[in-house]
């Protein structure tokens, strides 16, 4: 089984980081003949979507060959992808929708009739998000059901079954990981 990681925050060390290391590793555990291939977002340079929308009829992206580009690649050849976020206002890391913008090709096509089309049908994500606001408050308020959400309609739109979402609460005064 091959794992794609996709790191959305910023902190190598943090508790986003620390999480998918563990969820990694009951993973690998799990699956024993497995392979990771960890992206931290923040290595990754790429252009912004141009929203040319060249991808829906090409199925890459019209931009200049970047990471973006062997991110699809990565992701077309994953059988499971995981992907964690840091909760930004109640939604997934900028940089982290940047890259997703990017990845519309790749991940969704569309019918002649404009209805989207998942390309990565069959395959398994997990979710990860840590916020700040305390638990039951990043609920109540929508930080971490907002990022969840946002993350799970891409995830899910491309084809992706979302088999396990890992919120970590309340992370300002301690490490919750």
């Amino acid at each position: 089984m091959y794992i794609l990681v996709i790191n959305g925050s910023p902190r190598k060390k943090g508790t986003v980081s620390t999480a998918l290391n563990r969820i990694v590793k009951k993973i690998e555990a799990k699956y024993s003949e497995s392979s990771v291939m960890w992206e931290n977002i923040c290595e990754l340079q790429h252009a912004f979507c141009t929203g040319c929308m060249q991808c829906r009829s090409k199925g890459t992206c019209a931009l200049p060959h970047d990471d973006a580009h062997r991110i699809a690649d990565e992701i077309n050849s994953c059988d499971m992808l995981v992907v964690g976020t840091p909760v930004y206002w109640g939604n997934m890391n900028g940089r982290l929708k940047i890259l997703f913008d990017r990845l519309v090709g790749p991940l969704m096509g569309e019918s002649k009739y404009g209805i989207p089309i998942p390309l990565q049908k069959g395959k398994k994500a997990v979710i990860v998000t840590a916020c700040t606001t305390p638990f039951p408050f990043n609920y109540i308020c929508g930080q971490s059901t907002g990022a969840i959400r946002a993350v799970k309609e891409i995830l899910k739109s491309a084809g992706f079954k979302v088999v396990r979402k890992i919120t970590v609460a309340g992370t300002k005064r301690s490490n919750h990981a």
